[in-house]
């Protein structure tokens, strides 16, 4: 599949981006990248009220901190104010944003719910994803974001931990992630792609894609006299 050249806008070009990972698995993203760096970019274990509801798009972020009063107040460090904040920083148009939360430290504790992620629709975001929890999965459900995480919760999350900052490189399941990165997510796991990177790592996936068919029916034509596989 053909991904964007570099003379179109970005909004133009995400548009582009977000059509070419259709057919595409977080495996075969995983591989493309992993054939042009070595470090770990992939997260495994999340879950989502819609499993079926794929997510991809640029990266924003907000940091957790261990909620102090003395020296986090809410006035300053509350969740609406640090959305905006990272929205408004946004290297892409919202259709083509993802937000990405880091617990540090907290993936039992509920970092959100169906109120305060009710921005993300207001905002036209394509998603959330966080290695903590989220509530209310009955009602993100309800809502046309993709939503990604640690797990269902049912308590407040707000004695624990407190939204402390915006748009500051971030770890997820003991990734790095620097905002305007790519992040493709769906049911057997999440990768995220630096942006330099991303049209070719999607050009490959699609190859790796076409070559793991091509193998397949290779496969098939198999016999017990001549069948000794190439894989490894």
């Amino acid at each position: 599949m053909e991904t964007p050249s570099g003379g179109r806008s970005h909004i133009e070009a995400d548009a582009h981006r977000a059509l070419a990972t259709e057919g595409l698995a977080c495996a075969e993203v995983t591989d493309a990248l992993g054939r042009a760096h070595r470090h770990r970019a992939h997260v495994t274990g999340l879950v989502s009220p819609v499993p079926t509801r794929r997510l991809f798009g640029r990266v924003v972020t907000i940091s957790f901190f261990p909620t102090c009063a003395e020296r986090l107040g809410p006035e300053e460090f509350n969740f609406g104010r640090l959305f905006h904040q990272a929205v408004q920083g946004a290297a892409s148009d919202p259709e083509h944003t993802v937000l990405v939360m880091a617990s540090n430290g907290y993936p039992d504790v509920s970092l959100a719910g169906g109120t305060k992620l009710s921005r993300l629709t207001n905002a036209g975001l394509a998603g959330v994803l966080t290695d903590g929890r989220l509530r209310d999965f009955d009602e993100l459900a309800e809502e046309p974001y993709a939503a990604w995480c640690s797990g269902e919760a049912v308590a407040w999350g707000g004695g624990a931990v407190t939204p402390f900052q915006a748009n500051v490189p971030v770890v997820i399941g003991g990734v790095g992630v620097h905002p305007g990165q790519y992040v493709f997510c769906d049911s057997s796991g999440a990768v995220f792609i630096p942006e330099a990177d991303i049209d070719e790592v999607l050009e490959t996936a699609h190859q790796i894609r076409r070559d793991d068919a091509f193998h397949r029916t290779a496969i098939a034509r198999e016999s017990a006299d001549d069948a000794h596989g190439t894989e490894r």
